[in-house]
């Protein structure tokens, strides 16, 4: 079986997943950044496919960047602007090509974290 990416964002201040929140995937490489996807999670804070699927996987360094400041906004969690956060970023690399990486979000208006789920 190849290996593939999944991502979900859990909503840490109010308790709920975070829904209609866009995410971009890119590979990075010597050349820089190349954008391999955009999604939006659904009512659970999934994304209804991979963000990058079995087909299209390769090892490498990946970037995942979370739109937290827009769906702050439109949760009503937005309190000033600019936003302590806005766009958040993370790199990882993807080392086995056979492997399922899950690298969720947890979010808060003022915070956030993440990890190598399953």
């Amino acid at each position: 079986m190849a290996g593939y990416l999944t991502t979900h964002v859990l909503d840490t201040a109010r308790g709920c997943p975070a829904e209609g929140m866009r995410i971009e995937l890119y590979r990075l490489g010597a050349a820089g950044r190349e954008k391999l996807a955009e999604m939006t999670t659904n009512h659970d804070g999934r994304t209804d496919a991979p963000i990058l699927g079995q087909e299209q996987f390769a090892a490498g360094s990946y970037e995942l960047v979370f739109h937290a400041g827009d769906y702050l906004r439109a949760s009503g969690q937005a309190a000033e602007d600019p936003l302590f956060l806005d766009m958040v970023p993370i790199r990882f690399g993807m080392a086995d090509a056979q492997a399922h990486y899950h690298v969720p979000l947890l979010l808060s208006p003022y915070g956030y974290s993440t990890y190598r789920g399953s």
